[in-house]
């Protein structure tokens, strides 16, 4: 099957989500790619000071408040004005003056920051191979990758990080942890968590973590599509493999749990599959200027039915991907509220290896809806239990299931 492939050139920024050695700001769940999906890096060296002057001077041409959080941005150059002498004065200032911003998803990205986002970017990472995030102050695992040492571990979805060789994570931000966790392959790096009321130990030697974010499955003639994230480049490939290993399947389920977003591109990439004429997203930049991103025609005709599975992890890209679904009544959603995340970043590359992770702009669903803050309700709510956990089943599937039947004997009739 040959596909047209959308050329967006924005990545959407999310909640910070990790696959174990390597933390994704994004995509921070924030990253922004051109549109052959390669990040370049700026190796040019300039003295501190200079870089934080141009950082100061990109945050005032491109970020997406002119009117900076109500405060005169002028402030800030001349707050450091021959203050800035080392690197770590160049981080601290700048995130100083980001903050100001009351922005969560805008970031400096330090030499290793930025290359730990051309990482997960390029699908090729080093670790256990588990999905994370910070949740009420506790190292959460959302997800477990495939034939990885954290499955052959028996690490599981809701088990709590306590502490990484022996140092107590408490108080440690998502990449921090990653910073703990990774490490050269065939190593072992010992995990203390917290499975319901009981500790247990666990000894993991790290490997090459080759990440497929997305995999499919076939039972009673429903094809099962499960996308773990939009991050990688990969993602339009695999998607249509899926496709391909699910065509002779009466409907279909997505699911997106745990998915915390990604590229733009690949939301609209895979949309755009199902949904042949309207709009998909419409992007809100500086000043109210508005882009609405229209169906292009693909030569695809997926007519099956869809159910969507989101939860409270569901986030930014994958927001985009389920509203455009759910706005031109293309899918049910079943599950719970999606986390709210409405805002675009663009991962600018900086002097020095650095980078800046800008909120550029908005997004609204097809229907105009802006979900930041607020999410997207699903059709059908159903929740994962602990019994779930204990029993290992899942009852957000089932009723996924559930209601793909009943759609397939609606269309049928």
């Amino acid at each position: 099957m040959k596909r047209r492939f959308i050329a967006i050139v924005f990545t959407i920024g999310t909640l910070l989500v990790l696959y174990v050695g390597h933390s994704f700001y994004i995509a921070n769940k924030n990253p922004i790619l051109m549109s052959n999906n390669t990040m370049t890096i700026d190796t040019h060296k300039v003295s501190p000071q200079k870089l934080f002057d141009k950082n100061w001077s990109v945050i005032k041409e491109e970020y997406y408040d002119s009117s900076f959080n109500r405060q005169h941005w002028s402030r800030w150059k001349n707050h450091y004005q021959n203050k800035i002498k080392t690197a770590d004065d160049v981080k601290v200032a700048t995130e100083t003056m980001l903050a100001s911003l009351d922005d969560p998803y805008s970031r400096f990205l330090s030499k290793d920051e930025f290359g730990r986002q051309r990482t997960s970017i390029t699908s090729k990472i080093y670790g256990i191979g588990v999905s994370i995030i910070n949740e009420a102050g506790k190292i959460k695992i959302i997800n477990i990758i495939a034939k990885t040492p954290a499955q052959f571990a028996d690490l599981r979805k809701g088990d709590i990080i306590l502490s990484v060789n022996g140092k107590n994570i408490n108080g440690l931000s998502v990449s921090e942890v990653s910073d703990l966790v990774k490490g050269p392959e065939n190593t072992i790096v010992s995990l203390d968590i917290l499975r319901g009321k009981t500790k247990i130990a666990k000894q993991i030697i790290r490997k090459e973590i080759a990440i497929k974010t997305i995999t499919s499955s076939i039972e009673d003639e429903i094809g099962y599509i499960r996308i773990s994230s939009f991050i990688s480049s990969t993602v339009p490939n695999e998607f249509l493999e899926a496709l391909e290993n699910t065509v002779n399947t009466k409907g279909l389920i997505i699911d997106l749990r745990g998915n915390t977003g990604g590229l733009l591109s690949n939301a609209v990439f895979i949309a755009n599959l199902f949904i042949e004429e309207g709009k998909l997203v419409s992007i809100v930049g500086r000043n109210g200027y508005r882009y609405d991103v229209i169906a292009q025609n693909t030569n695809v005709n997926i007519n099956k039915p869809v159910v969507i599975l989101v939860d409270q992890t569901s986030a930014s890209a994958t927001e985009i991907f389920a509203g455009a679904m759910k706005d031109n009544h293309r899918a049910k959603l079943v599950g719970t509220k999606t986390y709210g995340k409405g805002m675009v970043q663009k991962i600018i590359p900086m002097p020095n290896e650095t980078g800046l992770n800008l909120t550029i702009a908005k997004y609204l669903t097809p229907g105009g809806f802006d979900i930041n803050k607020r999410g997207i309700n699903p059709d059908i709510k159903a929740y994962f239990t602990k019994g779930d956990i204990e029993t290992k089943t899942d009852s957000q599937l089932e009723s996924a299931k559930d209601l793909l039947e009943k759609m397939i004997i609606s269309r049928a009739q």
